[in-house]
């Protein structure tokens, strides 16, 4: 197995790996509606591709207001913690940015992950495309 990395992408370069990512994870997966995944936040995002070699398997974004969202790893390398070299990347690129505060909207089930990153919990339970998230937050040092 190849090293994993994280390298920063573009938008319109990366377009393709990015979609694949999300389509087969949120859409595929996780029976999210398309007009619900694509939106005009993309186009202004900081994306994160993650690779094995040169083979892109996961995914994220960061927006300008800290807020970083579509966190996704397809299924055959989950386990391997790229999800967390993908969080990690995002919140150093954030701190890079002088984003003192990162937010995101966590499914449920990922709570325990997003806590390991100092995130909290700041809101109760509720559906974001059929599926129970909570918001949670960040605070840089």
């Amino acid at each position: 197995m190849n090293k994993i990395h994280i390298r920063l992408a573009d938008w319109k370069k990366d377009h393709a790996a990015l979609r694949r990512i999300r389509e087969a994870v949120f859409i595929a997966e996780q029976a999210v509606p398309p007009e619900l995944e694509w939106d005009a936040d993309d186009a202004t995002a900081v994306h994160f591709l993650a690779l094995e070699g040169e083979y892109p398997m996961g995914t994220a974004r960061l927006l300008p207001d800290g807020h970083i969202g579509r966190v996704a790893v397809l299924k055959d390398w989950r386990g391997l913690k790229v999800g967390d070299k993908l969080i990690r990347a995002v919140i150093a690129e954030a701190e890079e940015r002088g984003l003192k505060q990162q937010m995101l909207s966590a499914q449920v089930h990922a709570r325990a992950f997003y806590e390991r990153f100092g995130f909290e919990v700041v809101s109760g339970e509720f559906l974001d495309a059929g599926i129970p998230h909570v918001d949670m937050v960040r605070h840089s040092n």
